[in-house]
């Protein structure tokens, strides 16, 4: 029974010469389809790219951990540092020193948020050393006459300062005196240029050593956190709870997931609502489907009736009209992931797409397929294909031989 069911639903499917319009149809709602599943896995993947992309990036400028004292600073750095470099999953720590002041060059002076480093471990941690445009980040440590600093691009274009250039550094921490808090100033020697590709880090960001960020600050032992490098950034909060574990309830340590929380629940939630928006275009192609299916339905009539009165059952021309709904969605489907995956392909290897730099975080349109996302896809259209079959097939199973053929 199932091959008759098959056999008359692809014969429908092959229009004859006075039904070329219902072909059409056909391959218009195949198409529709087609183009959904197309569209959904190219744009998915793009925003799975640019979330990559954008993530690799922060935590290319920061750990992808940060311990913390609760209400003081951490005074035994080397305890701290052992018991976190003992947790399973944890590659490298690093201790740093927060701190903002007004950096000032010449007549140009802006904000700007400082972070003392230690620079030998700080190269196993974080990637700042990777993106150096001019000098090098272990020059921090080298004997000049004044101590050295590391600017990002951005702010080194706007205070006109390159590598050999001094700047100044006015901080708020000073001494209380009779006139209020004096600022403390340094003058310090520009000895590296980094660019990361955001314009939030390489405008504001500079990089010292541990020593100067003690003075600028005024602290004068201990540091303000230590940085975590893990060996797999997916299991970063695991490793993070480990390492709470490891230092007690007096500690904070939170992940690059938690420190960027609202940042990267707002692209999920874009790529939601991305996904909801793009299947309405393969909801389009499936009321295609269900005009398709109704207009065979309506010029099937007379067959209908016969295959009834030849003893087809009420299931069996429902299965017939379902089977065609169902082909038309495969076919969509098996188009539209092929032609993604292929265009995506192209998009990825021969980067056609180029975006300006000083606006986006990366230089040609990323591209991430997950075969998840692309499983949801051909599922969600073959759902959506099969659901636009019921009505019509149920429509050809109600038709009375007797009323059908009475009007032959």
């Amino acid at each position: 029974m199932a091959s008759f069911e098959w056999f008359v639903s692809l014969r429908y499917l092959r229009a004859k010469r006075k039904q070329k319009f219902i072909s059409l149809i056909t391959i218009i709602s195949i198409l529709g389809v087609a183009v959904g599943v197309l569209a959904l896995i190219v744009v998915l993947s793009v925003y799975t790219g640019f979330t990559e992309g954008l993530r690799d990036q922060i935590i290319g400028v920061n750990a992808h951990a940060l311990v913390q004292r609760f209400g003081s600073v951490i005074t035994d750095t080397d305890e701290v540092s052992r018991k976190t470099q003992a947790v399973p999953g944890v590659e490298a720590t690093t201790p740093y020193i927060y701190g903002q002041a007004l950096i000032s060059s010449g007549g140009q002076s802006t904000g700007i948020v400082l972070r003392g480093i230690d620079t030998d471990s700080a190269m196993r941690v974080i990637n700042i050393g990777r993106k150096m445009r001019a000098g090098q980040l272990t020059d921090l440590d080298s004997s000049f006459e004044v101590p050295g600093i590391v600017l990002g691009l951005d702010m080194a274009r706007q205070l006109q300062v390159w590598v050999g250039d001094k700047v100044r550094l006015i901080s708020p921490n000073g001494p209380l005196s009779p006139m209020g808090v004096l600022p403390k100033i340094r003058t310090c020697m520009v000895v590296g240029v980094f660019e990361t590709g955001m314009f939030e880090y390489d405008s504001t960001m500079g990089y010292i050593s541990l020593d100067t960020a003690r003075s600028l600050t005024d602290l004068r032992e201990g540091v303000h956190g230590i940085e975590i490098r893990v060996q797999d950034i997916d299991q970063a909060n695991q490793v993070a709870r480990a390492v709470q574990g490891a230092l007690g309830n007096g500690y904070s340590v939170r992940d690059w997931m938690q420190l960027n929380r609202n940042l990267f629940a707002g692209l999920k939630l874009e790529k939601m609502g991305l996904f909801i928006a793009l299947d309405l275009i393969i909801l389009v192609a499936a009321l295609n489907i269900i005009s398709a299916l109704i207009m065979v339905v309506m010029e099937k009539t007379r067959d209908i009736a016969i295959l009834k009165s030849m003893g087809a059952t009420t299931k069996s021309i429902m299965r017939i009209f379902f089977y065609q709904g169902m082909v038309i969605g495969l076919a969509g489907t098996v188009l539209g992931v092929t032609g993604g995956l292929g265009l995506c392909g192209l998009l990825k290897r021969y980067k056609i797409i180029e975006l300006p730099p000083n606006v986006y975080p990366m230089s040609t349109m990323p591209i991430k397929v997950v075969p998840a996302d692309v499983s949801v896809i051909a599922v969600s259209a073959i759902l959506i294909t099969l659901l636009a079959t019921l009505y019509p097939s149920w429509k050809a199973s109600r038709v009375r031989p007797a009323e059908a053929l009475s009007y032959e």
